[in-house]
């Protein structure tokens, strides 16, 4: 027989630190430390009548990420986990110092918590048994009366009840930072009170009259500008998981404990070592609680084995007779219970209180399939070449039968307020707290979002070319103006998604990462000072990020990082070997851009050399809308603002390899915008430092509001010289006779001799016309083709429909065949059987026949026997038979 197996305590106390002793505590006799160990041991245990544990929300700290004002409140955070550290590393330098550290707990629960709440009664009973046993211990001798009274901590703030709309403005705040560890595997969950509701957080108070703030102007109203964490959306599978995690919290056992207390935490490794040498899979009920917050569980049935191996795990380490084991076991079997009733509920139950049926399989549109976790393009309404970069952290169907989105925002630089001298790495984002609900035809298709710390790195493998690639570096507190560096990345992004990485391209070498100025910089107004408010964004269309942001002078912040040092000159040229010209691509000729400026700045521009093809562009001060347009019958219009190329279309250019537009540009690029990056990306791994004018997006203007003056670009004297001279007579040019090309479309339609720079080429009535009537067949025949489509649609199913009814009449058909085989073959063998039947029932009759015929001679025979014997005398024998 095997040897029975010792009870274990039930403690929960958590795991205490590895890290080395501090100092050796020798100031502290060995009885004081007995002592400490003692009373944290006794709290630990401790259970009230009900068989509650009050010190369970005080075993670790508040987790920072979860409640981050907990620590804007409470001064000096600290938990029995700590305090058992300092025990276990003889940190203590006084017995004070314990009791003052023990005195903290409650006192910080009294401070955050109200009166009512779960966690502030609690902190009551810690008190109280804490002052009974420092009690003990000044009438044991071991302390003195002094040392045993709880210090003065500071004032307990007196509850103020706050509007139910304040709290909710107030919940929505974001985080503004990560903490760090937030990854860690000993992550808390939020306070729970003894029904397992989260703990209702105590308000301090307020001035009087105070409100919440609220964004003014165009800003306010939470169905314009939705903030916040996304909605929970739990798929059935994670509903039902949830619903019996819930339901192993309410069993109680015959003495009236809950069972699960049991199970909450796993024991001490120091003080039971012996546990996890016997237990080779140790898991608790916090683990199952955080491995279901991550989605770690694919399916239910996971989640049971995991819960079925943490109370099998306690009934081998305890005895059978033990009140540990028979917890387990009765806890094991309302698991079973629990499984089965979510497991007979149909899926249809599991929609939320809208209406929304989640999709975690996600949603194809487009031919692309949709998942939680990918970046996407939205539909920008303030400027449709600027989509918004978000990534999916739902995918639904709400009650209309729409595919829905629940995406979190990014912003553009020139969308944020930051200080005019920040500067930004090409392409970065912000990554901000909105969250909104986008249909599903909203989404213009895929983007990538990388981590600073990779981005110089290399690239996501597999990405289709042309994927628009961003990096971000920082989270964005829109209420506060702030820049927060992001510390892990992980936490930026869904939890379906956190444990799981992409493989990279990698570069040949890390690339240098340069930052640039501000897009916006030239909003900044002459008259600002430091001590100017915040400037405000201009809002655009609703359901919109912001149009355009701000930038302001206000001192620099921790928080803000400083300016990137200026770049070195360039080393002198070498004037005895010059570089022979880069030769021209015949496949995509370079082009020249140059705003338009006024004739004398043109008559200067005529005494430069001819074009050599080299990529050259210039920015000159923008003029009013009136000057431009007198000077060069143009309507005045805003730039059309054009998304930068992505970082892996910049990669791929090499200078040294003639290339077509199709190849690199990104659709609805301008060329010209293209070959600027590429000479940009060409100087870079020259290590020619880049020309200002290249990166400069705007030249200051007077007037910080109006917009910039419309680019209009050439083609290089050459090029421009191949195109006939009949064809650019029909098209505006410039004083030299070169083609103008603009990165607007004219307003005006109207026709007049474009010889003139007063006329404005557009497009003629019958163009318009004949465009009319083109789009008018195209809709036609597109009409056409749906009905076709339709009727070919509906007679395929005509067809489908009769060739399963005749196949079905013929498996009727080959039905009905087989039982008339069977029942011909039944009455075949039913007559076989009865003929020899028959022939069985002649054979005994003839038999019984022969028997009884064989039974009358021998009856004759011995009758005649008996005759002859009684007539014969002597000798002589009559032999005849009368």
């Amino acid at each position: 027989m095997p040897p029975k197996k010792r009870e274990r305590s039930p403690s929960t106390t958590p795991v205490p630190s590895t890290e080395a002793a501090q100092n050796d505590g020798t100031q502290i006799p060995d009885a004081e430390w007995e002592a400490m160990h003692d009373l944290l041991q006794y709290i630990y245990d401790y259970r009230t009548q009900d068989g509650f544990d009050p010190s369970k929300l005080f075993h670790r700290k508040v987790n920072k990420r979860v409640i981050p004002e907990y620590y804007e409140t409470i001064q000096e955070p600290i938990a029995l986990s700590t305090i058992k550290q300092k025990i276990n590393t003889r940190a203590y330098e006084t017995f004070s110092q314990f009791v003052r550290d023990f005195a903290l707990i409650p006192h910080n629960a009294q401070v955050f918590n109200r009166p009512d709440s779960g966690a502030f009664q609690d902190a009551l009973v810690i008190k109280e048994q804490l002052e009974q046993r420092l009690q003990k211990l000044v009438e044991s001798g071991l302390i003195t009366k002094e040392v045993a009274q709880l210090p003065d901590l500071g004032e307990i703030p007196t509850f103020e009840d706050v509007p139910v709309e304040e709290a909710e403005g107030e919940g929505e705040e974001e985080e503004d930072s990560d903490e760090e560890g937030e990854e860690d595997e000993e992550e808390e969950e939020p306070d729970l009170d003894d029904e397992g509701k989260p703990v209702v957080k105590r308000k301090r108070g307020r001035p009087p009259g105070s409100k919440t703030k609220h964004r003014s102007g165009d800003d306010e109203g939470e169905n314009k500008r939705s903030r916040g964490r996304p909605p929970k959306l739990l798929t059935p599978m994670e509903a039902r998981i949830l619903a019996v995690l819930k339901g192993l919290r309410k069993p109680k056992n015959n003495r009236g404990q809950l069972i699960i207390g049991h199970f909450e935490r796993l024991p001490d490794k120091a003080t039971m070592p012996e546990y996890y040498a016997e237990v080779k899979n140790p898991i608790a009920y916090d683990t199952l609680k955080r491995k279901v917050k991550r989605k770690k569980y694919p399916t239910l049935e996971a989640f049971m084995a995991d819960v079925n191996l943490m109370l099998n795990n306690a009934k081998e380490y305890n005895t059978d007779d033990s009140q540990i084991f028979k917890d387990a076991t009765q806890l094991q079997i309302e698991a079973g219970k629990l499984y089965d009733n979510e497991k007979a509920k149909p899926d249809d139950t599991f929609a939320d209180d809208e209406g929304k049926i989640p999709m975690p399989n996600g949603i194809l549109h487009n031919g692309e399939l949709y998942r939680v976790g990918e970046w996407v393009h939205l539909q920008n309404p303030n400027d449709l070449t600027k989509p918004i970069p978000a990534q999916i952290y739902r995918t639904y169907k709400n009650p209309n039968g729409q595919s829905m989105v629940n995406v979190c925002w990014y912003y553009r630089p020139e969308q944020t307020v930051h200080r005019a001298d920040k500067h930004f790495y090409n392409s970065e984002l912000v990554k901000t707290g909105r969250y909104r609900d986008h249909n599903i035809e909203e989404v213009e298709g895929k983007c990538y979002i990388m981590f600073y710390t990779r981005f110089f790195k290399g690239r996501p493998r597999g990405l289709p070319e042309g994927t628009e690639i961003y990096v971000c570096k920082d989270r964005y507190n829109e209420e506060r103006h702030q820049f927060n560096t992001i510390k892990t990345w992980a936490s930026c992004l869904p939890d379906e998604v956190r444990d799981k990485d992409y493989e990279m391209d990698l570069f040949d070498h890390p690339r240098k990462m340069k930052k640039f100025p501000s897009p916006i910089a030239y909003l900044l107004k002459d008259d600002q000072k430091e001590t100017d408010e915040l400037p405000k964004v201009t809002w655009g269309a609703d359901g919109a990020p912001p149009k355009i942001g701000a930038v302001h002078r206000r001192p620099r912040t921790e928080k803000d990082s400083p300016p990137p040092e200026p770049t070195p000159p360039p080393p002198p040229p070498k004037v005895e070997t010059p570089a022979p010209p880069r030769p021209m691509a015949t496949a995509a000729p370079s082009y020249q851009s140059s705003a338009l400026a006024s004739s004398q700045q043109i008559q200067q521009q005529q005494q430069r050399p001819p074009s050599t093809g080299v990529r050259q562009t210039s920015f000159t001060a923008p003029q009013s809308q009136a000057t431009f347009a007198a000077q060069h019958a143009q309507s005045p219009m805003p730039q059309l603002q054009q998304r930068p190329p992505s970082a892996h279309q910049a990669q791929s250019y090499n200078p040294a390899t003639p290339h077509t537009q199709s190849q690199h540009r990104p659709m609805g690029q301008p060329m010209q915008y293209h070959h600027i990056q590429q000479q940009q990306q060409q100087h870079h791994s020259e290590g020619i430092p880049p020309n200002p004018a290249l990166y400069a997006p705007r030249a200051p203007s007077t007037d910080y509001r109006n917009p910039p003056p419309i680019e209009v670009y050439t083609l290089p004297d050459h090029a421009n010289l191949s195109i006939p001279a009949e064809i650019r007579e029909q098209y505006q040019r410039d004083e030299f006779g070169r083609l103008l090309f603009f990165t607007t479309p004219p307003v005006s339609n109207n026709i007049t001799n474009t010889n003139t720079p007063s006329s404005i080429q557009g497009h003629s009535v019958r163009y318009l016309a004949a465009k009319a009537r083109r789009a008018e067949s195209q809709q036609a025949q597109q009409t056409r083709q749906a009905e076709t489509d339709e009727r070919a649609a509906k007679k395929a199913r005509t067809a489908s429909n009769a060739q399963i009814t005749a196949d079905v009449e013929a498996l009727k058909r080959k039905a009905l065949g087989v039982l008339a085989t069977q029942l011909a073959r039944s009455s075949d063998l039913g007559d076989v059987e009865l003929g020899n039947l028959s022939a069985a029932q002649r054979a005994m009759s003839e038999q019984m026949s022969a028997v009884a015929a064989n039974e009358v001679n021998r009856e004759k025979r011995r009758r005649l026997r008996l005759g002859e014997v009684e007539r014969g005398y002597g000798d002589d024998w009559d032999w005849r038979v009368t």
